[in-house]
């Protein structure tokens, strides 16, 4: 009977191919200004414009730029008219992650098999055409506003879709070494965190694979909890949040508070060398989480010996956990808007396949903190 459900259990929990889903593609923010939001992108985040959508390409419903950095796309898109779908949006939520593309082998096999396991449809696969080939595509709600696009870009050799011209910047963008998309974070209202995980394993065939108890991510204030789900080749990874209860607001709480709703609560930017990307990005003005120096004092004896040096780490507020793979490296920024909502963060995994349990009590102490001064602990 042990075994029985043992197996019941393993099998539960095995990724599943069903949507054929590879990779992230690019996520799209709908923003209040994409001219600025794209120098800010630029400028301090390193990510450079490649690829553009406006009035100057014929498009006379929205700007969208295209900004890359390595394997990373970041789409910022405005509306030029109040009347639409997007200024809505941006009206309710402020600056904030739409879309969460999904690069797919095969964009009508996505549609059929999400709708048929649960999904709602959006957009029925669609092809569209130019010069660089054929993409197809389509797209399902998920939690909150937040949609799911899958983009299958086999027959395409663009920079990302028809529709978008090559951009050139007037200055060289100064990249931060930022390879890839290593996990979005999503945060749901009280009670809701396992129905979404439900959603992507049923939906998905995503499987869960870690999950953070109030036990595990609480402060003297506040706590939440967290379970994540990933895709069959591990290279999709999605934690859920949900609050749990405490004796302030937690910061779950917080964003929903401000963003009216669930969504992408930060996208977390990898990188191999994070000492440097967190160097560069401070310099052009990024603004981090602040780090108490009491962190490092005893960090070697908490996660053992590393190639980095600590002093270095504590003058850049870099934050260190291991588990039995490895050890990662990582740090938070602050809110990018003036919304408490949507930030990033800086990780370089050195072999550990977690998110940083072990530095969930300074990460939060430290957020409270900002909470604090902005009057919503």
């Amino acid at each position: 009977m042990v075994t029985q459900e043992f197996e019941m259990e393993t099998a539960k929990q095995q990724a599943s191919d069903v949507l054929t889903v590879e990779d992230f593609d690019a996520v799209e923010f709908w923003v209040g200004n994409a001219f600025q939001a794209a120098y800010y992108y630029q400028h301090a985040l390193g990510f450079e414009p490649v690829a553009w959508s406006s009035l100057k390409t014929g498009n006379r419903k929205y700007v969208s730029y295209v900004m890359q950095q390595g394997n990373a796309k970041i789409i910022l898109s405005s509306p030029y008219s109040g009347a639409t779908e997007r200024s809505a949006h941006h009206s309710m939520h402020g600056d904030g992650v739409k879309t969460i593309g999904l690069r797919v082998r095969d964009a009508q096999t996505a549609w059929d098999n999400a709708l048929e396991r649960g999904a709602n449809g959006i957009t029925p696969p669609t092809e569209i055409k130019d010069e660089y080939g054929t993409l197809r595509y389509s797209v399902i709600s998920t939690y909150g506003d937040v949609v799911h696009k899958f983009i299958e870009r086999d027959g395409y050799d663009g920079i990302y879709m028809p529709g978008y011209q090559p951009f050139k910047p007037e200055v060289e963008t100064s990249q931060k070494g930022v390879v890839r998309i290593d996990h979005i974070v999503g945060n749901v209202n009280w009670n809701q965190m396992d129905p979404t995980v439900q959603f992507y394993h049923q939906v998905f065939g995503f499987a869960q694979f870690i999950e953070f108890s109030a036990d595990d991510i609480n402060t003297q204030y506040s706590a939440l909890q967290s379970k994540v789900v990933r895709s069959y080749n591990n290279r999709v990874k999605m934690p859920i949040n949900e609050p749990a209860p405490g004796l302030k607001m937690s910061q779950i709480e917080e964003y929903i508070n401000y963003y009216h709703s669930a969504g992408v609560q930060h996208i977390a930017l990898s990188s191999n060398n994070i000492i440097e990307t967190v160097t560069q990005m401070r310099e052009k003005g990024v603004e981090f989480i602040n780090i108490p120096k009491t962190y490092y004092e005893d960090l070697t004896d908490r996660v053992g010996e590393i190639k980095e040096d600590i002093e270095t780490l504590a003058k850049l507020g870099i934050l260190v956990d291991r588990d039995e793979k490895g050890y990662l490296l990582q740090l938070f920024t602050k809110p990018i808007q003036d919304r408490p909502t949507f930030f990033y963060e800086v990780i370089q995994r050195r072999g550990s396949n977690g998110f940083g349990k072990g530095n969930f009590r300074a990460l939060f102490e430290a957020i409270e903190i900002e909470q604090a001064e902005r009057g919503n602990l």
